[in-house]
């Protein structure tokens, strides 16, 4: 059954799988996961928020060290900290991860055709189109392990060409692919995205257990529902997700889909995120001056 957020933040917790700790930032509506293995305590950060004000252009790590504090409080220790996709709606806190835990970042291997649309775009000539500024590239199928618990990374682009799930234990990390049954899918209008694609990956990740517990990125509030939520079930995505629940076809979801994206402006903070994050979440170079610059190319998306 979908669970509401109590102030921000929920606890999920099952006997097959991962302690689940969600945070929630209602600026960009995206969900921080911190997921334990009870039975060693060791943890992974999924989709780390890096705070950002457009209008000052400054960041803050508030948000993310709320949960560091959280994962402090609970006895664990971060192992790892892993990224579903290179987010277009806010900035990735791994980069700080990295540095003040001294621990890897992973991603889907194919972040490097998202590197290859985006570093041109943005002169990010530091980064390079080999994801090499991430620790580990996660192929299709590839398995490893977060204490004692099995993580397996499951290849489910649409959104993007390099999305991926999280499979850990009975907890399944979905990013931007599937959002709440009440809300529906992602947008798949992004280079490399495929509203094709993104049907059967979603298919895909349907065809798991139905009690498998299902962890969005995001959450926002259809009509009719004042609480956000975060937390669903396979089954409950395969019944009653208003974009591909019940069995709607690929083509009714891709008429579907494709004309919602034509009416969708693109996101709030997609320029400066993308520079963030095709980076691992580091900050551009400083300049001759000092400064770190983002760039605004125009008249580009």
């Amino acid at each position: 059954m979908s669970q509401k957020i109590p102030a921000g933040t929920h606890l999920s917790r099952s006997d097959n799988g991962p302690d689940v700790r969600g945070f929630f930032d209602p600026a960009t509506h995206t969900i921080t996961y911190l997921v334990s293995d009870p039975a060693t305590a060791k943890a992974a950060i999924i989709d780390p928020v890096l705070d950002f004000e457009a209008a000052s252009a400054r960041t803050s790590t508030r948000s993310i060290d709320a949960v560091l504090t959280a994962m402090k409080e609970a006895g664990l220790e971060l192992d790892l900290v892993l990224e579903t996709h290179a987010h277009a709606d806010h900035l990735s806190a791994a980069e700080h991860l990295r540095r003040m835990a001294g621990v890897p970042v992973g991603i889907g291997a194919h972040i490097t055709r998202v590197q290859s649309t985006f570093a041109p775009l943005f002169g990010a000539h530091d980064v390079g189109e080999d994801g090499a500024v991430f620790d580990r590239l996660y192929q299709d199928g590839e398995r490893f392990t977060l204490g004692t618990l099995s993580v397996e990374v499951l290849h489910t682009p649409g959104h993007t060409p390099a999305c991926v799930s999280y499979l850990i234990g009975d907890a399944l990390f979905v990013g931007d692919t599937l959002f709440m049954p009440d809300y529906g899918t992602a947008r798949a209008d992004f280079p490399g995205g495929s509203a094709s694609t993104l049907y059967r990956s979603i298919q895909r990740l349907l065809a798991l257990p139905e009690n498998t517990r299902m962890f969005v990125g995001h959450d926002y509030l259809p009509e009719g529902r004042s609480d956000y939520r975060f937390e669903t079930t396979v089954g409950e995505q395969r019944r009653s997700n208003i974009h591909v629940g019940g069995g709607v076809t690929e083509e009714a979801f891709v008429q579907m889909r494709e004309a919602r994206d034509a009416t969708l402006k693109a996101p709030q903070l997609i320029m400066p995120s993308l520079q963030i994050n095709i980076r691992a979440g580091a900050l551009p170079p400083e300049d001759a001056d000092g400064r770190r610059y983002l760039k605004m190319p125009l008249n580009t998306l």
